[in-house]
């Protein structure tokens, strides 16, 4: 796909990169990273791709298939190495050379049963059991909860449906589950598995391998060599698993925070450390207005958000948090946060060796995504800052799939699936799904094999799972789609259905999100409201050209495709040989029999499907 049809401006982006050190990644359509680099100057680098006179056809055919580029900068040109390089191992882009070799944070949330669960968690935490993180996005759960499966092959799924099973799931059949739910593994060893995952979150990764190394020789001393494969595939995954954390804390848990302000607009850039693990980053734009800060006020701006974003019902306070900037009142912060958390807080301004690092890597990109934004006029940004806004989230979405339901009466049913992210629609991403042995006109029945087959493939690693998941239609449709998130265990999905208003006028749509089990209604010119009918008119279009498509091809038809045995090339000779269909359904058994290929018993089956009536 070019570069003007996903509206990535190279020019503006350009303009936005600082000459620092660092590497960055290349995004095609689909949001795939199709290539990663490293710059000791990420301006004079990124933007020799987009000269004039590029020798290389590689280059050309990746350039133009760039969507988006994503930075990271680094302190030096080594560590950009050793961060492209761990990139390149994890991602495996196409185009590099690869060798073999909520209002609050989610958690994952361990369940305390004979058979616990690994879960996705958000919101008040009353359930027994415990509870890992807090992860800068559901994203990052979403990524480990993806990742602890295919180490520990932990369940995930829900207690109402691991209690009713009467056989083994997919989970089990793609190796994601040991099936505890139909006795297909030990507790002692289901427990054993837990225990590894437990660690792996804890940040004990070298401790759970050195004990799957035991179990390994000791499965091996046994003659136990399947069991004794297992522990090895696991290690192998583990130490893969290490190889790509190219940033790593001293131990405990701390937080760092930078902030940057550039014309008027502020930028905050939170780093999540859990038990000595790099959790992620996020970024926060506060809401100002225009021209409150002065470039050099970041201290300002750090004063504001520390006690927002910490004083707050749930909120977990590390016992360090680093700063970019010196606090006005450090000691009366220190005091409140530590009497909140119950524990000492420690409030970390002037740093030295990996501590500071730590602060000039954040801050180095709090700045980048400030001018990046700054640089961004687009306005679908801006609908899905308002998309975020209108549904009360915690973090702005990336990502909208939405379906929809096309037919005549019941005819050729066909449902669509169109993805969205803040550049526009995702062609390539873009799925049809013929829709067979249902009721004719069930749209429900049509909306659950969609769904069904595209979070199959999903949950096996075909593609990324949605921020938000839209449905056009009501509570019926939404009840479907729960139905299937459920059945197949996807979580950190939120399910937005979109039913038409009084005479299907546009602008009075209410939507049900699942969620909240509540309705809303956003107004005519909201433009959260232009962003979902921009998505599910999109969807629209699609499903019923697809539904036109099939039931033209099914009235074109010929009669010989349903023959058996009668491959493209008999029908064509059959066609040749007597000049047309027409001829052919006029030729007795003996003159079909007559063309080379054709047997006697073929002969009459095409006779027969011609005059099947008596004519």
């Amino acid at each position: 796909m070019s570069t003007e049809t996903c509206q990535f401006d190279p020019k503006a982006f350009v303009k936005s990169l600082t000459g620092k050190p660092g590497v960055y990644r290349m995004l095609d359509a689909e949001g795939t990273v199709i290539y990663v680099g490293k710059a000791s100057n990420l301006k004079k680098r990124v933007s020799s791709y987009f000269q004039k006179n590029i020798s290389s056809p590689k280059t050309r055919v990746m350039v133009s298939r760039i969507c988006d580029i994503e930075v990271t900068v680094t302190h030096t040109e080594n560590e950009a190495l050793l961060l492209e390089n761990n990139l390149i191992k994890s991602l495996k882009p196409r185009y590099n050379v690869l060798f073999r070799d909520d209002k609050s944070y989610p958690y994952i949330y361990l369940s305390e049963q004979t058979f616990p669960r690994l879960s996705f968690h958000r919101g008040a935490q009353r359930a027994k059991g415990r509870y890992f993180g807090p992860y800068p996005s559901s994203g990052a759960v979403r990524e480990t909860l993806n990742l602890l499966q295919k180490l520990f092959s932990v369940r995930q799924c829900e207690d109402s449906f691991f209690n009713n099973r009467s056989r083994a799931c997919l989970q089990y059949q793609i190796k994601r589950c040991t099936a505890p739910c139909v006795g297909l593994v030990e507790p002692e060893q289901y427990q054993a598995d837990v225990r590894h995952a437990v660690m792996f979150l804890e940040g004990k990764s070298s401790e759970v391998i050195d004990d799957l190394v035991r179990r390994m020789e000791q499965a091996a001393a046994d003659l136990e060599y399947e069991q004794a494969a297992r522990f090895r595939d696991q290690i192998a995954s583990l130490r893969r698993v290490q190889e790509k954390q190219y940033i790593s804390a001293e131990s405990g848990d701390l937080d760092v925070i930078a902030a940057a302000v550039e014309r008027g607009v502020g930028c905050v850039q939170v780093f999540t450390i859990r038990g000595g693990q790099n959790l992620g980053n996020r970024t926060y734009y506060p809401k100002m207005e225009a021209g409150q800060l002065e470039t050099e006020d970041a201290t300002h701006l750090l004063d504001s958000f520390l006690p927002q974003y910490y004083l707050r019902a749930g909120r977990p306070i590390p016992s360090e948090i680093l700063l970019s900037h010196a606090a006005s009142e450090p000691e009366l912060l220190e005091q409140v946060l530590s009497e909140q958390s119950g524990h000492k807080v420690a409030l970390s301004y002037r740093l030295r060796s990996q501590r500071a690092r730590w602060v000039k890597m954040a801050l180095q990109n709090a700045r980048q995504a400030l001018r990046t934004r700054l640089n961004s006029q687009s306005s679908l940004l801006q609908r899905f800052e308002a998309l975020q806004e209108a549904l009360n989230l915690d973090e702005m979405p990336r990502r909208l799939e939405c379906f929809d339901i096309s037919h005549t009466m019941g005819e050729a049913t066909v449902a669509s699936c169109v993805v969205f992210d803040t550049n526009g629609p995702l062609k390539a991403d873009y799925r049809r799904f013929n829709i067979k042995d249902i009721t004719p006109g069930d749209d429900y029945a049509a909306m659950h094999q969609a769904l069904s087959r595209r979070y199959r493939r999903l949950k096996e690693g075909e593609g990324k799972l949605p921020d938000i998941l839209l449905v056009d239609g009501g509570k019926g449709q939404v009840s479907q789609a729960e139905e299937v998130l459920t059945e197949l265990q996807v979580s950190g999905v939120l399910l937005l259905g979109i039913a038409k208003g009084p005479d299907r006028k546009p602008g009075l749509e209410t939507l049900y999100l699942s969620e909240q089990k509540t309705e809303i209604i956003l107004p005519a010119d909201s433009r959260a409201l232009h962003l979902i009918q921009h998505i599910r008119d999109e969807a629209h279009r699609f499903a019923i050209t697809g539904h036109r498509q099939r039931r033209q091809r099914s009235r074109t038809t010929s009669p010989l495709e349903a023959i058996p045995g009668l491959g493209p090339k008999r029908r064509q000779l059959l066609l040749k040989q007597f000049g047309g269909l027409q001829e052919v359904a006029r030729a007795g058994v003996e003159d079909l029999a007559r063309v080379n290929g054709i047997s006697p018993k073929l002969a009459q089956q095409i006779y027969d499907t011609f005059h099947a009536d008596g004519n």
